[in-house]
């Protein structure tokens, strides 16, 4: 452990301040240091109070406005769901999220206009090392027991519809105006437009003037 330990510590890069700016870059950082821990642990108990409310409870707005200061206008989230910083994923206008949304925002989640979100979506921006040797806990020079690991961001764009129990892997960008089929795994970018489906996820076909149901809507 010790000699891994060294080794992680002579991977810093100076070009950056601190484990946020690694973590946000897309660089191996260390979880437990420069008070990531501390933030993670204020989103959670933010997460944990906003689910123990009732639906009515104007205290929703307060914490949903504290716990994403990036949210657009009518954000909904009916809950329970958590975010492990939520200060890193931004949502634009009118979203709507059902019951059981995770969003492990350690790279930043960009979350466009009119999108909506089925029950059990998981947003997993984290990455891990392949190998177990640099995947495994170890003792920082801090001396807190701690884990190396890495994140990608990812990015929804206006007018998507996420089915329920869809995951979305860290690095994916999914077009404007998509439909992701129920029990999909996104593991890949998804073009605009377009019915993407399956484990992995992939196009099915594009979304066409075809698939009007109501005549009368433009």
């Amino acid at each position: 452990m010790n000699s891994f330990t060294d080794v992680c510590e002579d991977s810093m890069d100076k070009q950056f301040r601190n484990e946020e700016d690694r973590m946000l870059a897309g660089a191996l950082y260390d979880p437990a240091k420069d008070g990531l821990p501390e933030r993670r642990a204020r989103a959670h108990d933010l997460c944990r109070e906003f689910n123990m409310l009732s639906e009515t409870e104007e205290r929703r707005e307060e914490i949903l406005r504290e716990l994403l200061p990036h949210a657009g206008k009518n954000l909904f989230i009916y809950g329970p769901m958590i975010f492990d910083y939520g200060e890193f994923t931004s949502f634009g206008d009118n979203v709507f999220v059902n019951f059981n949304f995770t969003c492990i925002d350690c790279a930043p989640v960009t979350i466009g206009n009119d999108v909506f979100f089925g029950p059990n979506v998981s947003i997993l921006t984290p990455v891990h090392p392949m190998r177990w040797q640099e995947r495994n806990v170890f003792r920082n020079a801090e001396g807190d027991i701690s884990d190396l690991e890495y994140a990608k961001p990812i990015t929804i764009g206006d007018n998507c519809w996420i089915a329920g129990n869809v995951t979305i892997c860290g690095g994916v960008t999914i077009g404007n105006g998509c439909v992701i089929g129920a029990g999909s795994v996104v593991t890949r970018d998804i073009p605009d437009n377009t019915f993407a489906a399956g484990v992995p996820c992939r196009p099915i076909r594009e979304i066409t003037e075809k698939d009007k149901m109501d005549p009368d809507m433009y």
